[in-house]
């Protein structure tokens, strides 16, 4: 893959990083570049999974269930921590990340008949945890709403996490859906800097749009939380507590946030883009990024790789937490979503044939 680095207008990404399972690199030649600046189109595979509902165990994270409708996101966020798994399908998590995507279009019936199964056990499914749910494409592929419209038909209790204002188009299904204490957003905001927005997350919704989506979502009756993530040294973390007061001016009632997470290939993507973007700052906010991890660029431990370690990871805290005391933040949902009201459709209400 090539490793020749290009910032290209609504690519998060400037280049294909090796993928880190491959036997042979290819580098370079200067004297033969022949390789076009263009911007790299957005490619879409039609995909039939095997199974839908991914479980973890993490103690990190708030569910053991997630969906993800899709593999890839052309929001194109450069720090995305879900880059590297791109590496399992024989891609890059640079611009094939962002550019070679992958649509699950039988993820609702896969998802009914998986509800379905008598050994099914009701427990808060997550949209969102890895690629965001509601990424352009869902425009036209509609499989985000097709697994809410399932959701819905069994009672089943769903939490989403989204940088798009496309979230807004459900609400028909997101509202009845909260009404019986089924459903709540929550929206990532990483900056209010319009301008640092579109170099961090080339495609995703601005940040005052989604302002707006949870000012919407609020007023039509689904609860909606803040996400301030990700957090990076010298970039955006002094704009913390003006995203919460925001946030909670829209109507969000949770609030979280996340540190700057830099596994196996992210790391010499996001240096790469701090070359291109903040040369004078790179070797400050990665300086501080290992200050945060304990001297190193990473940190995968369960239990510190959400927030980091040391006195800058302590002081992060402490700001996070007396600005939700002040604002009336909750840190997380006093309780969790109701999952006495699950039901498969049609089972119990008429006898069966056999």
């Amino acid at each position: 893959m090539a490793d020749r680095s290009t910032t290209f207008k609504g690519r998060g990404a400037g280049f294909n990083p090796a993928n880190r399972f491959d036997s042979l690199t290819h580098v370079v030649d200067d004297d033969y570049w022949e390789e076009s600046d263009t911007p790299p189109v957005t490619e879409v595979v039609e995909q039939l999974a095997k199974n839908i509902i991914t479980r973890n165990e993490s103690p990190d994270v708030p569910f053991t269930q997630s969906i993800n409708p899709y593999l890839g996101c052309e929001h194109g966020c450069v720090y995305c921590y879900a880059r590297p798994s791109h590496a399992y399908l024989g891609l890059s998590a640079g611009l094939d990340f962002e550019t070679k995507l992958f649509a699950k279009v039988n993820a609702p019936t896969l998802l009914r008949a998986e509800l379905s199964r008598p050994g099914y056990r009701c427990e808060e499914i997550s949209l969102g945890a890895n690629t965001d749910p509601y990424q352009p494409i869902e425009r036209d592929y509609q499989i985000t709403r097709g697994i809410l419209e399932v959701l819905h038909d069994f009672c089943h209790p769903v939490g989403i996490v989204t940088k798009s204002a496309l979230v807004e188009r459900d609400l028909d299904i997101l509202v009845p859906m909260a009404r019986q204490d089924l459903a709540r957003v929550f929206l990532s905001v990483t900056s209010l800097d319009g301008e640092l927005a579109r170099k961090l997350e080339p495609r995703a919704a601005a940040p005052h749009r989604r302002l707006l989506a949870i000012r919407r979502l609020t007023e039509a009756g689904v609860p909606c939380g803040v996400l301030v993530a990700p957090i990076i040294p010298f970039l955006n973390d002094q704009d913390m507590e003006a995203i919460l007061e925001a946030a909670r001016t829209a109507g969000a009632r949770w609030a979280g946030y996340v540190v700057l997470r830099l596994p196996h290939e992210l790391k010499t993507l996001f240096k790469d883009w701090l070359a291109r973007h903040y040369p004078l700052r790179a070797a400050h906010v990665m300086a501080r990024v290992q200050d945060l991890r304990g001297g190193r660029e990473n940190d995968p431990e369960f239990g510190t790789r959400m927030t980091g370690t040391g006195t800058l990871a302590q002081l992060l805290q402490q700001r996070f937490e007396k600005a939700c005391a002040r604002l009336g933040f909750e840190r997380r949902p006093a309780h969790a979503l109701d999952t006495t009201q699950f039901r498969v459709p049609g089972k119990g209400e008429q006898l069966d044939l056999l």
